[in-house]
């Protein structure tokens, strides 16, 4: 479901419940757990879990090759609606979700792509 991410870190307040959900969502177990960092490499890019919980989250964008299933995968998958994927012009389509822990969670789909 997901294309291209570089580096992103989510605080949690959780981070064996985060763990698990991510593991679940992404279908691979973490590459580095410890209890101070857990770290899931997607296609070369990195998303860390760090113990904390969110303030505020970033809102990264996952590219997709469509933002309406993968919105909808998060949302089955357990996760809130934040904004319903729409075109925000020339076909770009982005929409965005709260995972358990709170965390935004983006994703876009790019026309041609």
């Amino acid at each position: 479901m997901f294309e291209t991410l570089r580096t992103i870190f989510y605080p949690v307040a959780d981070l064996a419940n985060a763990k698990a959900w991510w593991t679940e969502l992404l279908g691979a177990a973490p590459y580095f757990d410890e209890s101070f960092y857990v770290g899931f490499d997607v296609n070369g890019n990195e998303v860390g879990l760090v113990p904390g919980g969110p303030d505020d989250s970033p809102t990264t964008y996952w590219r997709v090759r469509d933002a309406g299933t993968a919105y909808q995968k998060l949302l089955d998958q357990g996760a809130s609606a934040h904004e319903e994927p729409h075109d925000v012009g020339d076909g770009i389509v982005t929409g965005a979700v709260r995972d358990p822990s709170g965390n935004l969670i983006g994703v876009i789909s790019l026309p041609g792509e």
